[in-house]
């Protein structure tokens, strides 16, 4: 996909990776506004086009009682808001039908949950808006399959799609990353690395998703070296006083210097 598609995103001619960036949910107008800014001087000072994510409602939770939004409608608004206040494209994921058309009043880009995305209908009705459609990988899937997750999107009469890698069930309470299948998906899509919930260590018997957010650099480093298109991750100011995926969130002071050697690393990677 030619991320000339992506509305008001910008530096593309740097020839860096592509970042989609944000915290896992939206909790006030304050918080998403306040990483935003700081995530944008980023970007704009290391020339990485750069998309605002943020969750406008979390509805795959593990227990009952785990915060799940502020509300779908006043979610929204923000991540519009967002998008306006720094002119930057934004992206948020729907659970349900007809959270595609609600969601693609306010947001750019529509992205479809890892649990979800053999979820035809679902799929199909993100694609009939016209967006551009981030399909997460199934932690259950092989790369391969993923093809289809995209045909389904171009069937629909819309050719903006991309795969974003989260991940491959290892066990009951890890996850792996394959980076071989970085390449395979490529061939299909427009192709993401989704570095922060591939340390995920899901199913604990708290009912709360642990991770492993000391090994974020490693799997950056590793993703940008085979060549991905681009990176998703989570960060926050104080991840653990965050409500959705507190265990594996980067802390927003260390994002300027992860990106800062991976730029350095894709700098390299494309001299060859």
């Amino acid at each position: 996909m030619d991320l000339k598609l992506i509305p008001r995103i910008k530096n593309l001619n740097s020839n860096n990776f592509f970042l989609l960036a944000g915290p896992c949910a939206i909790e006030s107008e304050e918080m998403a506004l306040q990483i935003a800014e700081k995530v944008v001087e980023i970007t704009e000072k290391l020339k990485i086009p750069y998309v605002f994510k943020g969750s406008f409602k979390k509805a795959n939770r593990s227990r009952i009682d785990s915060f799940s939004g502020i509300g779908d409608e006043k979610a929204l608004k923000i991540l519009q808001k967002v998008g306006k206040t720094f002119d930057i494209p934004t992206v948020t994921d729907i659970h349900d039908v007809h959270d595609a058309e609600l969601a693609a009043a306010y947001v750019d880009i529509l992205q479809i949950p890892a649990f979800l995305v053999r979820q035809t209908d679902l799929v199909v009705a993100a694609a009939k808006t016209g967006k551009v459609v981030n399909l997460k990988k199934g932690q259950f899937m092989s790369p391969e399959s993923m093809k289809h997750a995209v045909k389904k999107v171009f069937d629909s009469g819309n050719e903006k799609a991309m795969i974003t890698d989260r991940g491959t069930m290892f066990g009951y309470q890890d996850l792996i990353v394959d980076f071989r299948g970085i390449p395979v998906m490529q061939q299909y899509a427009t192709t993401v690395l989704d570095i922060t919930h591939s340390l995920q260590q899901p199913n604990q018997t708290s009912g709360v998703t642990g991770g492993r957010p000391e090994l974020i650099e490693t799997i950056a480093r590793a993703g940008i070296a085979v060549g991905v298109d681009g990176l998703f991750l989570e960060t926050h100011y104080d991840p653990a006083s965050a409500k959705s995926d507190a265990a594996n969130m980067l802390k927003l002071d260390y994002l300027e210097g992860l990106l800062t050697k991976l730029v350095a690393i894709r700098s390299v990677i494309n001299r060859f």
